[in-house]
Protein backbone atom coordinates (compact mmCIF):
# COMPACT_ATOMS: atom_id res chain seq x y z
CA UNK A 1 0.00 0.00 0.00
CA UNK A 2 1.33 3.46 -0.89
CA UNK A 3 0.10 6.61 0.82
CA UNK A 4 1.20 10.22 0.34
CA UNK A 5 0.58 10.80 4.02
CA UNK A 6 1.81 8.67 6.94
CA UNK A 7 -0.59 5.99 8.08
CA UNK A 8 -2.11 7.18 11.39
CA UNK A 9 -2.12 5.00 14.52
CA UNK A 10 -3.84 5.89 17.79
CA UNK A 11 -2.80 4.05 20.94
CA UNK A 12 -5.30 4.02 23.80
CA UNK A 13 -3.26 3.43 26.97
CA UNK A 14 -5.36 1.93 29.76
CA UNK A 15 -4.41 2.32 33.41
CA UNK A 16 -1.50 0.00 34.36
CA UNK A 17 -0.94 -1.06 30.76
CA UNK A 18 2.05 -3.27 29.98
CA UNK A 19 4.99 -1.28 28.62
CA UNK A 20 6.76 -3.92 26.51
CA UNK A 21 4.07 -4.60 23.86
CA UNK A 22 3.35 -0.89 23.50
CA UNK A 23 7.04 -0.03 23.12
CA UNK A 24 7.57 -2.87 20.65
CA UNK A 25 4.80 -1.61 18.39
CA UNK A 26 6.02 1.99 18.48
CA UNK A 27 9.63 1.00 17.83
CA UNK A 28 8.72 -1.05 14.77
CA UNK A 29 7.04 1.99 13.23
CA UNK A 30 9.87 4.34 14.23
CA UNK A 31 12.41 2.07 12.57
CA UNK A 32 10.24 1.83 9.45
CA UNK A 33 10.28 5.62 9.19
CA UNK A 34 14.02 5.71 9.80
CA UNK A 35 14.77 3.02 7.23
CA UNK A 36 13.05 4.84 4.36
CA UNK A 37 14.05 8.35 5.41
CA UNK A 38 10.53 9.75 5.70
CA UNK A 39 7.41 9.14 7.75
CA UNK A 40 5.45 6.07 6.76
CA UNK A 41 3.64 6.09 10.10
CA UNK A 42 2.41 8.64 12.62
CA UNK A 43 1.04 7.88 16.06
CA UNK A 44 -0.67 9.60 18.91
CA UNK A 45 -1.21 8.50 22.49
CA UNK A 46 -4.45 8.97 24.37
CA UNK A 47 -5.94 7.82 27.65
CA UNK A 48 -9.04 8.32 29.76
CA UNK A 49 -7.23 10.87 31.95
CA UNK A 50 -5.81 12.77 29.00
CA UNK A 51 -2.58 13.78 30.74
CA UNK A 52 -0.39 10.88 31.82
CA UNK A 53 -0.75 7.09 31.61
CA UNK A 54 0.97 4.88 34.17
CA UNK A 55 2.38 1.50 33.15
CA UNK A 56 2.15 -1.61 35.30
CA UNK A 57 5.84 -1.11 36.16
CA UNK A 58 5.25 2.46 37.36
CA UNK A 59 6.68 4.28 34.33
CA UNK A 60 4.61 7.31 33.37
CA UNK A 61 3.94 8.19 29.73
CA UNK A 62 2.83 11.67 28.62
CA UNK A 63 -0.33 11.58 26.50
CA UNK A 64 -1.35 13.69 23.54
CA UNK A 65 -4.86 14.01 24.92
CA UNK A 66 -7.93 12.38 26.34
CA UNK A 67 -10.90 10.69 24.75
CA UNK A 68 -12.78 13.94 24.36
CA UNK A 69 -9.76 15.89 23.09
CA UNK A 70 -9.02 13.84 20.00
CA UNK A 71 -11.81 13.05 17.56
CA UNK A 72 -11.92 9.80 15.69
CA UNK A 73 -9.61 9.37 12.71
CA UNK A 74 -11.10 10.37 9.37
CA UNK A 75 -8.88 8.27 7.11
CA UNK A 76 -9.90 4.81 5.98
CA UNK A 77 -6.43 3.40 6.76
CA UNK A 78 -6.41 4.63 10.36
CA UNK A 79 -5.65 2.12 13.13
CA UNK A 80 -6.68 2.24 16.79
CA UNK A 81 -4.89 -0.06 19.26
CA UNK A 82 -5.90 -0.62 22.88
CA UNK A 83 -2.93 -1.34 25.16
CA UNK A 84 -4.00 -3.42 28.16
CA UNK A 85 -2.30 -4.70 31.26
CA UNK A 86 -3.25 -5.38 34.86
CA UNK A 87 -6.91 -5.25 35.99
CA UNK A 88 -8.00 -4.61 32.42
CA UNK A 89 -11.64 -5.25 33.33
CA UNK A 90 -11.65 -1.87 35.11
CA UNK A 91 -10.40 -0.20 31.94
CA UNK A 92 -13.55 -1.15 30.03
CA UNK A 93 -15.43 1.93 31.25
CA UNK A 94 -18.45 3.36 29.48
CA UNK A 95 -16.51 6.37 28.07
CA UNK A 96 -13.79 4.07 26.70
CA UNK A 97 -16.30 1.66 25.13
CA UNK A 98 -18.28 4.51 23.60
CA UNK A 99 -15.11 6.09 22.18
CA UNK A 100 -14.05 2.77 20.64
CA UNK A 101 -17.44 2.29 19.04
CA UNK A 102 -17.12 5.76 17.55
CA UNK A 103 -13.77 4.79 16.01
CA UNK A 104 -15.34 1.62 14.64
CA UNK A 105 -18.12 3.62 12.99
CA UNK A 106 -15.49 5.88 11.40
CA UNK A 107 -14.06 2.83 9.61
CA UNK A 108 -10.80 2.51 11.53
CA UNK A 109 -9.07 -0.83 11.97
CA UNK A 110 -9.45 -1.74 15.66
CA UNK A 111 -6.84 -3.72 17.56
CA UNK A 112 -5.39 -4.57 20.93
CA UNK A 113 -2.15 -5.76 22.49
CA UNK A 114 -1.68 -7.78 25.68
CA UNK A 115 -4.97 -7.80 27.61
CA UNK A 116 -6.49 -4.99 25.54
CA UNK A 117 -8.56 -7.65 23.74
CA UNK A 118 -10.70 -7.78 26.88
CA UNK A 119 -11.79 -4.17 26.29
CA UNK A 120 -12.65 -4.90 22.66
CA UNK A 121 -14.68 -7.93 23.74
CA UNK A 122 -16.59 -5.84 26.28
CA UNK A 123 -17.43 -3.43 23.47
CA UNK A 124 -18.80 -6.34 21.43
CA UNK A 125 -16.15 -5.81 18.75
CA UNK A 126 -14.86 -9.38 18.82
CA UNK A 127 -18.18 -11.22 18.65
CA UNK A 128 -17.81 -13.97 16.06
CA UNK A 129 -14.27 -12.82 15.32
CA UNK A 130 -10.89 -14.50 15.72
CA UNK A 131 -8.67 -13.05 18.44
CA UNK A 132 -5.90 -13.78 20.91
CA UNK A 133 -4.89 -12.63 24.39
CA UNK A 134 -1.95 -13.33 26.70
CA UNK A 135 -1.88 -17.03 27.65
CA UNK A 136 -2.24 -16.19 31.35
CA UNK A 137 -5.59 -14.53 30.59
CA UNK A 138 -6.77 -17.07 28.03
CA UNK A 139 -8.94 -19.22 30.33
CA UNK A 140 -10.65 -16.28 32.00
CA UNK A 141 -11.32 -14.60 28.67
CA UNK A 142 -12.73 -17.80 27.17
CA UNK A 143 -15.15 -18.17 30.09
CA UNK A 144 -16.21 -14.51 29.95
CA UNK A 145 -16.57 -14.22 26.17
CA UNK A 146 -17.57 -17.57 24.64
CA UNK A 147 -18.74 -15.76 21.50
CA UNK A 148 -15.13 -14.92 20.58
CA UNK A 149 -13.14 -17.42 18.51
CA UNK A 150 -10.07 -17.40 20.75
CA UNK A 151 -6.65 -18.58 19.60
CA UNK A 152 -3.37 -19.17 21.43
CA UNK A 153 -1.22 -17.74 18.64
CA UNK A 154 1.12 -14.78 19.11
CA UNK A 155 -1.17 -12.54 17.06
CA UNK A 156 -4.35 -12.73 14.99
CA UNK A 157 -5.28 -10.60 11.99
CA UNK A 158 -8.99 -10.97 11.32
CA UNK A 159 -9.63 -8.32 8.69
CA UNK A 160 -10.24 -5.04 10.48
CA UNK A 161 -9.62 -6.62 13.92
CA UNK A 162 -6.05 -7.24 15.05
CA UNK A 163 -4.90 -8.62 18.40
CA UNK A 164 -1.47 -9.48 19.80
CA UNK A 165 -0.94 -11.57 22.92
CA UNK A 166 1.54 -9.30 24.71
CA UNK A 167 5.26 -9.24 25.33
CA UNK A 168 7.20 -9.16 22.07
CA UNK A 169 4.22 -10.41 20.04
CA UNK A 170 3.35 -6.80 19.20
CA UNK A 171 6.60 -6.63 17.22
CA UNK A 172 5.52 -9.61 15.14
CA UNK A 173 2.08 -8.09 14.58
CA UNK A 174 3.53 -4.74 13.51
CA UNK A 175 6.04 -6.41 11.18
CA UNK A 176 3.14 -8.32 9.66
CA UNK A 177 1.19 -5.08 9.08
CA UNK A 178 4.25 -3.22 7.76
CA UNK A 179 4.90 -6.07 5.33
CA UNK A 180 1.36 -5.73 4.05
CA UNK A 181 1.89 -1.98 3.60
CA UNK A 182 5.45 -1.86 2.26
CA UNK A 183 6.85 -5.33 1.64
CA UNK A 184 9.09 -7.95 3.21
CA UNK A 185 12.42 -6.26 2.45
CA UNK A 186 11.62 -3.34 4.74
CA UNK A 187 10.43 -5.71 7.46
CA UNK A 188 13.68 -7.68 7.29
CA UNK A 189 15.64 -4.45 7.80
CA UNK A 190 13.48 -3.44 10.78
CA UNK A 191 13.76 -6.87 12.40
CA UNK A 192 17.54 -6.79 11.96
CA UNK A 193 17.71 -3.43 13.71
CA UNK A 194 15.60 -4.75 16.58
CA UNK A 195 17.72 -7.92 16.90
CA UNK A 196 14.43 -9.74 16.36
CA UNK A 197 16.04 -12.79 14.81
CA UNK A 198 12.89 -14.86 14.33
CA UNK A 199 9.80 -13.19 12.87
CA UNK A 200 6.78 -15.16 14.04
CA UNK A 201 3.58 -15.59 12.09
CA UNK A 202 -0.04 -15.88 13.19
CA UNK A 203 0.49 -19.65 13.19
CA UNK A 204 3.08 -19.56 15.98
CA UNK A 205 2.06 -20.46 19.52
CA UNK A 206 2.61 -18.00 22.38
CA UNK A 207 4.20 -20.37 24.83
CA UNK A 208 7.45 -22.25 24.79
CA UNK A 209 7.20 -25.91 23.87
CA UNK A 210 6.55 -28.26 26.77
CA UNK A 211 10.09 -29.73 26.69
CA UNK A 212 11.56 -26.22 26.83
CA UNK A 213 9.23 -25.15 29.65
CA UNK A 214 9.97 -28.13 31.86
CA UNK A 215 13.63 -28.33 30.87
CA UNK A 216 13.33 -31.96 29.81
CA UNK A 217 13.38 -33.41 26.31
CA UNK A 218 11.48 -36.65 26.71
CA UNK A 219 8.81 -37.26 24.04
CA UNK A 220 6.47 -39.44 26.13
CA UNK A 221 6.69 -37.14 29.15
CA UNK A 222 5.82 -34.16 26.94
CA UNK A 223 2.95 -36.15 25.43
CA UNK A 224 1.47 -36.92 28.85
CA UNK A 225 1.80 -33.31 30.04
CA UNK A 226 0.12 -32.06 26.86
CA UNK A 227 -2.82 -34.38 27.55
CA UNK A 228 -3.01 -33.10 31.13
CA UNK A 229 -3.06 -29.47 29.98
CA UNK A 230 -5.80 -30.25 27.48
CA UNK A 231 -7.97 -32.00 30.07
CA UNK A 232 -8.10 -29.79 33.17
CA UNK A 233 -11.89 -29.65 33.53
CA UNK A 234 -12.23 -33.42 33.37
CA UNK A 235 -8.94 -34.90 34.63
CA UNK A 236 -7.74 -38.20 33.22
CA UNK A 237 -6.61 -40.88 35.67
CA UNK A 238 -2.88 -41.67 35.87
CA UNK A 239 -3.66 -45.23 34.80
CA UNK A 240 -5.39 -44.00 31.65
CA UNK A 241 -2.64 -41.49 30.91
CA UNK A 242 -0.07 -44.25 31.22
CA UNK A 243 -2.04 -46.65 29.02
CA UNK A 244 -2.55 -44.02 26.33
CA UNK A 245 1.19 -43.30 26.35
CA UNK A 246 2.00 -47.00 26.00
CA UNK A 247 3.47 -47.57 29.45
CA UNK A 248 2.50 -48.92 32.85
CA UNK A 249 1.36 -46.74 35.72
CA UNK A 250 4.60 -47.58 37.54
CA UNK A 251 6.66 -46.47 34.55
CA UNK A 252 4.74 -43.21 34.43
CA UNK A 253 5.38 -42.64 38.14
CA UNK A 254 9.11 -43.24 37.65
CA UNK A 255 9.21 -40.91 34.67
CA UNK A 256 7.68 -38.02 36.61
CA UNK A 257 9.78 -38.69 39.72
CA UNK A 258 12.98 -38.81 37.72
CA UNK A 259 12.51 -35.68 35.66
CA UNK A 260 10.09 -33.51 37.66
CA UNK A 261 10.60 -34.75 41.23
CA UNK A 262 6.89 -35.20 41.78
CA UNK A 263 4.19 -37.72 41.04
CA UNK A 264 1.94 -37.42 37.97
CA UNK A 265 -0.99 -36.83 40.33
CA UNK A 266 0.75 -33.94 42.05
CA UNK A 267 1.89 -32.37 38.77
CA UNK A 268 -1.64 -32.59 37.40
CA UNK A 269 -3.04 -31.06 40.59
CA UNK A 270 -0.60 -28.14 40.43
CA UNK A 271 -1.53 -27.48 36.80
CA UNK A 272 -5.25 -27.48 37.61
CA UNK A 273 -4.75 -25.17 40.58
CA UNK A 274 -2.77 -22.74 38.44
CA UNK A 275 -5.74 -22.55 36.09
CA UNK A 276 -8.09 -22.03 39.05
CA UNK A 277 -5.92 -19.17 40.32
CA UNK A 278 -6.06 -17.43 36.94
CA UNK A 279 -9.84 -17.77 36.84
CA UNK A 280 -10.16 -16.41 40.38
CA UNK A 281 -8.08 -13.36 39.62
CA UNK A 282 -9.44 -12.59 36.16
CA UNK A 283 -13.15 -13.44 36.20
CA UNK A 284 -16.25 -13.03 38.31
CA UNK A 285 -17.01 -16.75 38.19
CA UNK A 286 -18.36 -18.19 41.43
CA UNK A 287 -16.17 -20.46 43.53
CA UNK A 288 -18.11 -23.54 42.47
CA UNK A 289 -17.76 -22.54 38.80
CA UNK A 290 -14.00 -22.08 39.21
CA UNK A 291 -13.76 -25.41 41.02
CA UNK A 292 -15.67 -27.26 38.30
CA UNK A 293 -13.70 -25.57 35.51
CA UNK A 294 -10.50 -26.79 37.17
CA UNK A 295 -11.62 -30.39 37.65
CA UNK A 296 -12.85 -30.27 41.28
CA UNK A 297 -16.31 -31.63 41.98
CA UNK A 298 -16.30 -30.47 45.61
CA UNK A 299 -15.77 -26.81 46.65
CA UNK A 300 -14.41 -27.93 50.01
CA UNK A 301 -11.83 -30.20 48.38
CA UNK A 302 -10.91 -27.39 45.99
CA UNK A 303 -10.43 -24.96 48.87
CA UNK A 304 -8.32 -27.44 50.82
CA UNK A 305 -6.04 -28.17 47.86
CA UNK A 306 -5.78 -24.50 46.98
CA UNK A 307 -4.72 -23.53 50.47
CA UNK A 308 -2.13 -26.31 50.58
CA UNK A 309 -0.66 -25.04 47.32
CA UNK A 310 -0.83 -21.25 47.77
CA UNK A 311 -1.12 -20.75 51.51
CA UNK A 312 -4.43 -18.93 51.22
CA UNK A 313 -8.05 -19.86 50.57
CA UNK A 314 -9.64 -19.07 47.20
CA UNK A 315 -11.93 -16.56 48.93
CA UNK A 316 -9.04 -14.62 50.43
CA UNK A 317 -7.04 -14.81 47.21
CA UNK A 318 -9.81 -13.18 45.22
CA UNK A 319 -10.18 -10.51 47.89
CA UNK A 320 -6.55 -9.42 47.50
CA UNK A 321 -7.05 -8.48 43.83
CA UNK A 322 -4.47 -8.71 41.08
CA UNK A 323 -0.85 -7.79 41.65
Amino acid sequence: MTNAKPRPYTFLLTDRFTLLPFAGAIEAMRLANRAVGHRLYDWRLIGPDGDVATCSNGVRIALDGGLEDLPGPSRSDAVVIVCGGIDVQKAASKPVLNWLRKQERSGAMIGAVCTGAWVLAEAGMLDGRRATIHWENHDGFAEAFPQVDLYRSVFVNDGNRITAAGGTSSIDLMLHLIAQDHGDALVAEIADQMLHTTIRSDQDDQRLSIPTRIGVRHPRLAEVIARMESNLEEPISPAQLAADAGMSTRQLERLFRRYLNRSPKRYYMETRLARARNLLMQTQMSMIEVALASGFSSPSHFSKCYRARYGSTPYRERGTGSA
